[in-house]
């Protein structure tokens, strides 16, 4: 049976001090409790060996918003996989909305990092979802069928049970609208059932495929009911351990 896994993507949010905090407030808040889920969290680079440290001997997990596929040289403003590894990091966002949009990531980028980072023992977080004009004209199907494929070009069989996808609605990320849990299970069917036609049944079954798109602790519980979605990827509501907490809870 799958497990769920809960990611939080601070973005760029939260100075070290803050990241501190926060961390610290999560710690306490889930130290008595018994997690139905993989709880990740995603700091901004310059927290991460510090939140190393913080969440030892807690049940909560590393990751990074991004990484490249080379493992060093003259790529300025970039981070490597094994720099990644060295301050923890068990998990890294990989294929973001903002990703794509914002600095023009493409199918093919994206797919050189997912394979980068499956070979260097990360798990990838691999996101995809349409825009609001893609849904609107009714090429949701289309559109996630292309980025699914190209982004996971040339991943074998076996090296499925190391990844996790994230299907992220482009309109419903910041913008305070949600897909409803049967828009977003939609989705996660049709995706789980692209896995079948691409792998096998069993690769399709064993993958987690979380939801992204404005998860707040209002509608945590009924997205992560849903029988193909099997966690989320949380922006905003991360940001606060109150929130971020509820829907932990909500698994």
């Amino acid at each position: 049976m799958r497990k769920k896994v809960i990611a939080g993507n601070w973005k760029m949010n939260m100075d070290l001090s803050e990241s501190i905090n926060l961390i610290s407030g999560l710690k306490s808040a889930l130290k008595e409790k018994k997690l139905n889920c993989n709880v990740v969290i995603c700091p901004p680079y310059i927290s991460l060996d510090t939140a190393r440290e913080l969440v030892k001997e807690s049940d909560i997990e590393l990751g990074a918003q991004n990484m490249y596929f080379e493992d060093s040289g003259a790529y300025t403003g970039e981070i490597s996989a094994e720099m990644l590894k060295s301050v923890g990091c068990k998990f890294v966002i990989l294929g973001h909305s903002e990703r794509r949009t914002i600095f023009g990531e493409t199918d093919e980028l994206i797919n050189k990092k997912v394979h980068k980072a499956i070979l260097s023992k990360l798990i990838p977080i691999f996101c995809f979802g349409e825009t609001l004009e893609e849904r609107e004209s009714n090429r949701t199907f289309d559109v996630v069928k292309k980025q699914v494929v190209e982004g996971l070009k040339g991943v074998l069989h076996s090296q499925m049970e190391s990844i996790i996808l994230a299907y992220e609605p482009v309109w419903a990320i910041g913008t305070g609208k949600t897909a409803t849990p049967d828009q977003a299970e939609e989705v996660h069917k049709f995706v789980r059932n692209l896995l079948e036609e691409m792998y096998n049944k069993e690769t399709a079954d064993g993958v987690v495929i979380q939801y992204g798109g404005s998860v707040k602790p209002d509608n945590a519980y009924e997205l992560l009911h849903m029988p193909n979605i099997d966690g989320a990827l949380v922006g905003g509501a991360c940001l606060k351990a109150e929130s971020f907490v509820k829907i932990i809870e909500g698994c």
